[in-house]
C-alpha cells in the first residue's frame, strides 16, 4: 500500500476509504507530517522503562468501536506511551483508565479496562476517534498537522453519518475541531460565533449530530477533581438520550 506523505495524498487516500477498515488500514499508513512521524518512531524505540519489553505501535492510531455507531467520542491525539504503544485509542494509560471505566458504568463497554488491542473490548453504539492521529510532542499538534489530518476525521464521520447522532468532544481541541466537519461532511456552514467550549456546553444544529462538551480525560483533570467519575457519567447519560441509545 502506498504511503500518503503529502497532505494532497492524505486528502485523496481518505476520499477513496469504501469502509472504516479501509479507512482504519490507510490511517495507520500515512506519514505526511514529518514532525509527527520522527516523533512517534523515537519515542517507540526508546520507550518508557515500564515498558521497555514491549515491541511499539510506532504508527497513527486509527479509530475504533462500532460501524454502526449513534456515539462518537473525538478526543485530541494518542498518547505517546498509551495509543502509539498499543495501537488503540485512548488504551494503554491512565486517561484510557477513566475513560473506559465510565463507558462501562454506561453499559457503552463489555469491560471496564483497555490495556492492549487484543484484550476483548467491545464498544456498544459507540467509536472513539481523535483529530490527529498521530501522538504529537507536548501533547500539541501544530495548526498545519491538525489540517493535514483533518481529512481522516471527516472521512470517519461520512462513514458514520447514516447511524451518528451525537458527538462528544473531549476538550477544547476536539471541540474546535468539530466545526469543519459541519462544513466538509453535512454540507452545513458552522454556527457563528462558534459556541464556546465547556463542560455539559451542548449544541445542535438541524439533521447534524449534537455536540457535547467534556473536560478531556487527561490526569492533569482526573487527578486534580476537575473531571470526577460522576461528571463523565452525567456526560454519557445525556449522550445516550440525545442518541436514543438505551440501557
Amino acid at each position: 500500500m502506498a504511503e500518503p506523505r503529502t497532505p494532497a495524498e492524505v486528502v485523496a487516500r481518505a476520499a477513496r476509504a469504501t469502509d472504516l477498515a479501509d479507512l482504519d488500514a490507510e490511517v495507520s499508513n500515512c506519514f505526511a507530517c514529518p514532525r509527527l512521524v520522527a516523533w512517534r518512531e523515537e519515542v517507540a524505540r526508546t520507550k518508557r522503562a515500564a515498558f521497555r519489553d514491549q515491541e511499539y505501535w510506532g504508527r497513527p492510531v486509527p479509530g475504533f468501536g462500532a460501524p454502526d455507531a449513534r456515539i462518537a467520542i473525538l478526543g485530541l491525539a494518542p498518547a505517546a506511551h498509551g495509543g502509539n504503544r498499543t495501537g488503540r485509542i485512548f488504551t494503554g494509560d491512565r486517561s484510557g483508565d477513566v475513560l473506559f471505566a465510565a463507558l462501562y458504568r454506561a453499559g457503552l463497554a463489555n469491560q471496564p479496562t483497555s490495556v492492549a488491542a487484543d484484550d476483548g473490548l467491545t464498544l456498544r453504539d459507540t467509536r472513539i476517534f481523535a483529530a490527529v492521529r498521530c501522538a504529537p510532542p507536548d501533547n500539541k499538534p501544530t495548526p498545519t498537522e491538525r489540517d493535514t489530518c483533518a481529512p481522516w476525521l471527516h472521512r470517519e464521520v461520512a462513514l458514520l453519518r447514516p447511524t451518528l447522532r451525537v458527538v462528544v468532544a473531549l476538550g477544547a481541541f476536539a471541540w474546535a475541531a468539530w466545526w469543519p466537519v459541519l462544513r466538509d461532511v453535512y454540507g452545513q456552514r458552522p454556527p457563528t460565533p462558534r459556541p464556546a467550549f465547556g463542560h455539559g456546553a451542548h449544541w445542535s444544529g438541524t439533521s447534524v449530530p449534537a455536540l457535547l462538551g467534556c473536560y478531556h480525560v487527561s490526569q492533569q483533570n482526573t487527578f486534580t477533581g476537575r473531571l470526577t467519575p460522576a461528571m463523565l457519567d452525567d456526560v454519557f447519560a445525556r449522550a445516550k438520550r440525545l442518541a436514543g441509545v438505551d440501557d
